[in-house]
């Protein structure tokens, strides 16, 4: 039998199994040879992707938003809009929230998680080499692909926050600042579930992503990227460009399937909250929601 995927759950205060969206098929395919070579030969493609965007935006693709609500024990109270208003699954998978449902920390310093999910910190990107798996190696200058910014952030950590499909799926800034437009990097779409992570770390900074450059925030510059990934039909910016944010204010959303957020901080920018980083030192992420406190800056 596969080993369980476990997080620690800030709400709970326990260690929880993860219900994998998927997950029969995403073993056969990250686990099994035939499985890889239907990944190669179609699910990283963007075309696949494409597809099953198209078909999360089709109107009888609504049938499928109750029993996935009931299924994965949603509170539909928390939504901005009432359920019957979402037209297609990918509407109801972008859908907003309404504002009490993710209080946002205001300490003059804290730094908020910036997604729903569960997080892993890096505390010293220049030290991770366990990533996941034993012998991988964080490689920051292949995740941002540019030789100055990787030195420039050196020595750094990384905030990854992995969005499962069942998560609210809106992204949003971590730190008030002065953000610039987001730069595609090009690449596959490999899945980010843990099964994927575990058979395949550098999907991290192999897949298609979106860097941005967030200056003037209360640790100085910071880095923001979102991680595409199979059946994710788009990454929608909602943020305008080139002018000053505030802190929780939305960025972004994905639409269908799982996605990852990665923020960048400089080496000693931030006081990272205890449960993140004893549980990330253990390799275990730590589930929190978008909004509650992640750390101080310094």
């Amino acid at each position: 039998m596969p080993e369980p995927i476990t997080f620690f759950n800030r709400l709970t205060q326990r260690v929880e199994t993860e219900v994998i969206y998927g997950e029969d098929s995403l073993r056969w395919i990250y686990g099994e040879p035939l499985g890889k070579l239907a990944l190669h030969a179609l699910a990283k493609r963007a075309v696949f992707s494409k597809f099953y965007g198209w078909l999360m935006d089709r109107p009888s693709s609504a049938e499928k938003i109750a029993p996935f609500i009931a299924k994965y024990g949603l509170d539909p109270a928390e939504f901005a809009e009432p359920v019957e208003s979402f037209r297609s699954f990918n509407a109801f998978f972008s859908r907003r929230l309404k504002p009490e449902a993710r209080p946002l920390n205001t300490g003059e310093r804290s730094v908020i998680f910036p997604a729903d999910g569960r997080h892993l910190l890096i505390a010293d990107m220049q030290e991770c080499r366990d990533l996941f798996v034993k012998g991988v190696h964080f490689s920051l200058e292949e995740l941002v692909d540019d030789a100055a910014l990787a030195e420039e952030f050196k020595g750094g950590s990384a905030l990854i926050s992995r969005l499962c499909p069942t998560d609210y799926h809106r992204f949003h800034f971590p730190l008030g600042g002065l953000a610039g437009e987001p730069r595609l990097i090009n690449g596959p779409l490999y899945s980010v579930s843990p099964i994927a992570l575990k058979q395949r770390p550098t999907i991290l900074w192999e897949n298609k992503r979106y860097l941005t450059v967030i200056d003037d925030t209360s640790c100085g510059r910071m880095l923001f990227l979102e991680v595409g990934a199979t059946c994710v039909g788009s990454v929608v910016h909602t943020s305008a460009v080139g002018r000053s944010v505030a802190k929780g204010e939305e960025k972004g959303t994905f639409l269908f399937g799982g996605s990852t957020v990665i923020t960048l901080f400089k080496k000693s920018a931030v006081q990272w909250d205890a449960d993140l980083l004893e549980h990330s030192a253990e390799g275990r992420e730590l589930y929190a929601l978008m909004g509650q406190h992640a750390g101080d800056t310094l």
